[in-house]
């Protein structure tokens, strides 16, 4: 016997979404489905209004509802130190962290040389750009400490150092292979107190 073919189709809209695996998918379908007509409704309608009112800063490429976002329009940060993160997952991570002043970059991503992901598919320009037109002195590489994370701040390292800037890395309270975005802010209060230079 098959699942109805409404089903399905949720099925595998949700299995597009990162880290839904096929039960996951096959759970929250079947939730949806069995929920009452308001919850789904509210869902449907939070879904949309972040969709619609949900923007991209222009300066540091963080998610918000306005452009520029309430981190860069702080006038109290330190202008001067720009921390690299590669989601705004990350960028929000570190922003709880008491210790740093500074102002933030979204890449879009890391660097992932075996699925085909180089230099133009993540914003290395844009960071470059930002970089001599900000006056940037102390750039801190904050991507995760995986593999695409490490070839990433080694490639931005490479790039910008003869730029005269100082490029740093987070420390490693951070567990190797682990994603910014899970850390308690102990943990990446740490990770930025250790940094070292590039």
């Amino acid at each position: 016997m098959h699942r109805p073919e409404p089903i399905e189709k949720m099925i595998e809209s949700f299995r597009r979404l990162p880290g839904v695996g096929p039960k996951m998918a096959e759970r929250l379908s079947y939730h949806i489905v069995k929920a009452p007509v308001e919850e789904v409704q509210k869902l449907l309608e939070s879904i949309r209004h972040a969709r619609e009112l949900i923007l991209m800063c222009q300066r540091c490429y963080n998610l918000s509802e306005q452009d520029p976002c309430p981190v860069c329009e702080d006038r109290s940060r330190d202008n001067a130190a720009l921390c690299v993160v590669e989601t705004p997952q990350d960028l929000l991570a570190f922003a709880n962290v008491k210790g740093y002043d500074g102002l933030y970059f979204v890449l879009g991503g890391a660097l992932s040389p075996l699925d085909g992901v180089g230099p133009g598919d993540i914003r290395v320009e844009q960071l470059l750009n930002r970089i001599k037109k900000d006056k940037i002195t102390e750039l801190i590489l904050a991507t995760n400490t995986n593999a695409n994370g490490e070839t990433t701040a080694l490639y931005l390292a490479e790039n910008i150092k003869p730029l005269g800037i100082k490029v740093t890395r987070i420390g490693y309270g951070l567990p190797m292979g682990g994603d910014i975005e899970y850390a308690d802010e102990i943990t990446l209060s740490r990770a930025l107190e250790g940094r070292r230079e590039m």
